[in-house]
């Protein structure tokens, strides 16, 4: 089973790249043999603003890098977007590289992690709205990081006990829509 971990967030001094690497830690402490869990950095990919000739739902990518980044999302066979809330909206980076695509979302679970001025549930709200059109499966894993600007002084992201509980129920969740 491949989990992709799609960073969201193309800032300097980002948060989400911290939040994804407590996500593979919490992966990792569980043990899980058949899982696969890669990390997908969305400023590594530098997707350009989606001008194709084709709508992604038609399948036709006509840009290399878009058909790239279709290859190595259809080797996922789950996710977890990761992203701050912006506006009480999610990421541009994130909503750019959902919409590059069409086929390669459909009928996969997705799991949804976020934080900012709301906790990040507008965020969440608009991710799941936009997921579910793509036909991405809502496994109602979702984390709404609470004070993150309080517990992101560090180099590492700071859970709380909540946040641990919060990261194995999305684990448990993401794993049986896969496995089912």
């Amino acid at each position: 089973m491949k989990i992709q971990v799609i960073i969201g967030s193309v800032r300097e001094g980002r948060t989400a790249i911290k939040v994804a690497r407590w996500v593979q830690k919490g992966f990792e402490q569980l043990g899980l043999s058949t899982v696969q869990l890669k990390l997908v950095d969305l400023k590594e990919w530098d997707l350009p603003i989606f001008s194709g000739a084709n709508p992604p739902m038609t399948g036709i990518y006509d840009q290399p890098k878009q058909q790239a980044w279709a290859d190595h999302i259809a080797q996922g066979d789950a996710f977890i977007f990761i992203s701050p809330e912006y506006n009480h909206g999610y990421s541009p980076a994130l909503k750019n590289a959902l919409d590059y695509l069409g086929k390669e979302w459909q009928g996969k679970p997705a799991a949804y992690i976020s934080y900012g001025g709301t906790n990040g549930s507008r965020s969440i709200d608009q991710i799941r709205q936009v997921g579910t059109q793509l036909g991405l499966v809502d496994t109602n894993a979702v984390i709404e990081i609470r004070d993150i600007f309080s517990r992101n002084k560090t180099e590492d992201f700071e859970p709380n006990p909540f946040d641990e509980k919060n990261l194995k129920a999305a684990i448990d969740k993401l794993i049986k829509y896969v496995s089912a």
